[in-house]
């Protein structure tokens, strides 16, 4: 069992027990999972940057993505509907909690000038959405193998019925939130 599962089972859920006043151990909501997506713009000119990506965000996850495709055509874009525009990958269970225990403790604080996450990326039904802006912050990806500094979205998809239980969850589990 992961470190932050069983942190999470042994002290947060009696935490969030006692904050709301549940009756009911089912009631704590809890991190369902994490969506990792990584929108390659330049993959319409350039199909090879897609395959980049995806090696990256493989290593990263320790999960192959599954590569997304452009829904409608834009013409200012040159882009036509069904071409693949990014990849994304949906962690679940051991691989989330492992996922969730690196990007807290050793990913974002290697952010320059990092000083903590906004607190206001909640979209009000619990959910919490994070921008990476490189992903050269991870410790899997080479400095010098990196051709293009790219972004991704995390959002972390919780059971939690409103922001202030998704809040106090996330800072249970070590979020590192701004003061």
């Amino acid at each position: 069992m992961n470190r932050l599962n069983a942190k999470y089972n042994n002290e947060i859920v009696a935490n969030l027990m006692k904050r709301f006043n549940y009756t009911s151990v089912m009631e704590c909501p809890k991190v369902v999972k994490i969506v990792v997506n990584m929108g390659i713009g330049d993959a319409i000119a350039n199909p090879k940057a897609l395959d980049e990506a995806v090696a990256e965000l493989t290593l990263i996850t320790g999960q192959k993505p599954v590569i997304t495709k452009a829904k409608k055509s834009i013409a200012n874009f040159k882009l036509r509907e069904g071409m693949p525009i990014g990849c994304k990958v949906t962690l679940r269970g051991e691989r989330m909690y492992d996922f969730m225990d690196k990007l807290f403790n050793i990913s974002l604080p290697r952010v320059r000038d990092f000083r903590g996450v906004s607190k206001t990326a909640f979209d009000g039904r619990g959910n919490y959405t994070l921008g990476v802006k490189e992903q050269i912050i991870y410790p899997e990806i080479s400095y010098d193998k990196v051709n293009i500094v790219r972004g991704m979205d995390v959002v972390f998809v919780t059971t939690a019925n409103t922001n202030e239980e998704a809040y106090a969850l996330l800072e249970e589990l070590g979020m590192p939130f701004t003061k």
